[in-house]
């Protein structure tokens, strides 16, 4: 049996880099530096050496990504999730958040999106780099469900999934947003899946899927505490509800004004000249015995 590769991986090279690069109209701006968040490697364990009971499940879900492919549906969903974008995420979660998002009528939703999604890759570039980890296409030397990228991920380190931290921080975000138990449901089951997709589309073993969903998990709680998104999220949250239809109406009531010579109880009720305890006269509280 053939030994596992591990590549030593330039930092260049590594995932979606570029993708919110600057110029770009889906460029948002990060929360933090590379140098701000924690080193991943110290957080996630090694991956599965070669001859593991842990690569044998690898391999196990490896098959089972390959079965999957022959449900059409399903092998054209991974084909969608692999295209690491803003884009997709709004095209793949859109329709389960429950309102549209465009930059024109949810800039709030838009903008929050945008600046967590330019954030997603400072949180596993490195660790890919570090962990240098063959791919399983490589390592088969088969095919995938997307060709086209096979050469140019070849020798780039797979864990953790960069794909997967995308899509999984993306649904916690708007789970967020939209706090209904349904849209959670939803949008996770979702989040879960754009990672499964990742196996599917043989380009990721079951347990760089995991490590990702983990290093999404902790760049959200992050920048679920960076001030500027607390902000952002406060607005999106009022938008959200705003254009699904939450937003309560404000009931008009008539002013009722009462003379300034009458006491009152401190619930409102008048008070009569027998009344004990404290109550409002004149605008000041007055204790009677």
């Amino acid at each position: 049996m053939k030994k596992m590769i591990v590549l030593t991986v330039a930092f260049a090279l590594c995932g979606a880099s570029t993708v919110f690069a600057a110029g770009d109209e889906k460029n948002g701006h990060a929360y933090f530096t590379k140098a701000e968040l924690p080193d991943m490697t110290k957080i996630l364990p090694p991956f599965p050496p070669f001859e593991s009971a842990r690569f044998v499940a690898d391999q196990s879900q490896h098959l089972w990504g390959k079965l999957m492919r022959q449900d059409e549906a399903r092998a054209a969903q991974a084909q969608r999730d692999a295209v690491y974008s803003m884009q997709t995420i709004i095209d793949e979660f859109g329709p389960l958040f429950g309102v549209d998002i465009t930059k024109e009528d949810t800039p709030e939703i838009y903008s929050i999106l945008q600046d967590v999604c330019a954030s997603c890759d400072s949180i596993y570039s490195g660790a890919k780099a570090v962990f240098g980890r063959q791919r399983p296409y490589a390592y088969y030397n088969e095919g995938t469900l997307v060709p086209e990228k096979e050469e140019k991920h070849r020798k780039e380190g797979s864990y953790p999934s960069g794909h997967t931290v995308l899509g999984w921080t993306s649904a916690l975000l708007l789970a967020d947003i939209n706090q209904s138990a349904e849209a959670m449901e939803r949008l996770l089951a979702r989040g879960y899946d754009f990672g499964q997709s990742r196996v599917i589309a043989g380009y990721h073993w079951q347990s760089d899927v995991d490590a990702g969903r983990m290093a999404g998990t902790v760049l959200y709680q992050l920048i679920r505490n960076h001030e500027r998104f607390i902000e952002q999220l406060a607005k999106a949250r009022a938008e959200f509800r705003e254009k699904s239809g939450q937003t309560a109406a404000v009931r008009q009531t008539a002013v009722v004004e009462h003379p300034a010579t009458r006491a009152y109880r401190l619930d409102g009720t008048p008070a009569d000249d027998a009344t004990q305890g404290i109550v409002i006269k004149d605008g000041q509280k007055v204790v009677r015995k």
